[in-house]
């Protein structure tokens, strides 16, 4: 009884390597301003939820297993959850990246910012659409999503099953590209108005040459932007939930 009890115990604790690793670094659970003990209350709840369903399947991979044999059992299931968690986060670190340019585009890349995710200095354009993204994922239930994704990720990745590296590296490698796809397609009107607006002030600039016009212009530069963020920014977030929410689907 007590053998079958630690078993149990163990195989759960093996549920916990995969949950709390995704959740180390998936979007909106890996916050800054989230407590570590409120995201460690959530990894152990979620598994204390889901260890009924898979005691089943791993209770005949504990059961009278060597140490070393755990001990890549436990390094495999983190390794796995942090794959799943880097996914999520590889679509809010290419927005940032891309709201970065963005506000260099129409002239806000000067004016700092408080960052809400993240502890690296950005202009204030950056933290406020990623305060809104943020609110948008739990809004639209994407964090149980990825609570969903990761139960079904054991039919993916079989627990005890060796990870090949080439397919963890091409599925970061498949996310990266979908995440910088995804937000440039989002992004492009800014650096288009940006290709345009530098290239008429250049041509003015030279038919005037005594006029500062690079000075004049910086105000008729950012209220463009301002502007154009006004009449894009519903569908710049909704493009960008669109496509967190197939990669969750997917």
């Amino acid at each position: 009884m007590i053998s079958g009890l630690a078993d149990s115990v163990l195989a759960t604790f093996i549920v916990f390597c995969r949950i709390g690793g995704c959740l180390m670094l998936v979007p909106g659970f890996s916050s800054v301003n989230i407590p570590v003990q409120v995201r460690l209350f959530v990894a152990i709840v979620t598994s204390f939820a889901l260890a009924p369903i898979l005691l089943a399947v791993l209770k005949p991979l504990v059961t009278e297993a060597p140490p070393l044999t755990l001990a890549f059992l436990i390094c495999t299931e983190l390794l796995i959850g942090g794959i799943i968690g880097l996914g999520g986060r590889m679509f809010f670190l290419a927005l940032q990246t891309m709201l970065t340019a963005m506000a260099g585009a129409i002239g806000l890349s000067s004016i700092p910012g408080t960052q809400v995710g993240d502890t690296e200095p950005a202009p204030a354009l950056v933290p406020l659409i990623m305060a809104a993204v943020t609110t948008l994922f739990f809004l639209t239930d994407q964090h149980w999503q990825v609570l969903k994704g990761l139960m079904n990720s054991y039919d993916v990745w079989h627990p005890g099953d060796r990870l090949g590296g080439d397919m963890g590296l091409s599925h970061l490698v498949s996310r990266l590209s979908e995440a910088f796809v995804l937000t440039l397609r989002i992004t492009s009107p800014f650096i288009v108005y940006s290709v345009i607006v530098n290239l008429s002030v250049g041509l003015i600039n030279k038919l005037t040459p005594a006029i500062p016009v690079y000075f004049i212009s910086v105000p008729f530069v950012m209220f463009g932007g301002f502007l154009l963020l006004y009449l894009t920014s519903d569908e710049l977030l909704t493009q960008f939930m669109l496509g967190m929410s197939s990669w969750l689907a997917e």
